[in-house]
């Protein structure tokens, strides 16, 4: 599985997790430490960054992906190794009425919203496994993306298409062997 994906890209030697205003301190530091797990890189909790919900789009009430990646880009330049935000704020892009993150691979960042992983969002009972465990998913999907990776045809792999919870229910937090092998194809490529 991920064994050394991610040595060492464009000299990257670390992941910052970045809480969106608040975020539970011991969730960060449970997904920090299985980041570092399969990433092979140190993950450190860094300060929050704060986004108003001024920033939401007011008709929708969702923040723009693409506002939140700049605002995670202008606080934690590319020199800092890899970027992951997490938020609780509901995203959207203009070809997607929702989503559960984003990457921006020039930017090294990456964005993973708990808003829709909340077992409460589909009328069921809270259960902070089953959340941890969809943000973890998910946070590997989006590094995924900020080291070059496409989305996967296996439905297992972190890297396949989360396009709805079921999607995200099904799918491993490690990348397929196929995944594994173009990731560090693209590190010895660069």
């Amino acid at each position: 599985m991920m064994n050394a994906v991610a040595r060492s890209h464009d000299g990257v030697s670390q992941i910052s997790i970045v809480p969106i205003n608040t975020i539970d301190s011991m969730f960060l530091a449970r997904l920090s430490s299985c980041l570092e797990e399969r990433f092979l890189f140190p993950a450190i909790v860094r300060a929050s960054l704060h986004v108003p919900k001024a920033a939401l789009n007011s008709v929708r009430k969702q923040l723009f992906l693409s506002s939140i990646l700049h605002r995670i880009a202008q606080a934690h330049p590319v020199e800092e190794g890899l970027v992951l935000g997490i938020t609780d704020y509901d995203l959207y892009k203009t070809s997607h009425q929702f989503i559960f993150g984003g990457a921006d691979e020039t930017q090294h960042c990456a964005v993973v919203s708990i808003h829709r992983l909340r077992s409460e969002f589909y009328g069921e009972q809270g259960d902070e496994n089953v959340l941890f465990q969809r943000t973890l998913k998910e946070a590997v999907h989006e590094l995924g993306h900020v080291l070059g990776l496409r989305h996967c045809f296996n439905a297992r792999c972190a890297m396949y298409a989360t396009n709805s919870i079921y999607d995200a229910d099904n799918k491993q937090s490690y990348f397929c062997d196929s995944c594994d092998k173009r990731s560090r194809a693209n590190r010895e490529a660069k």
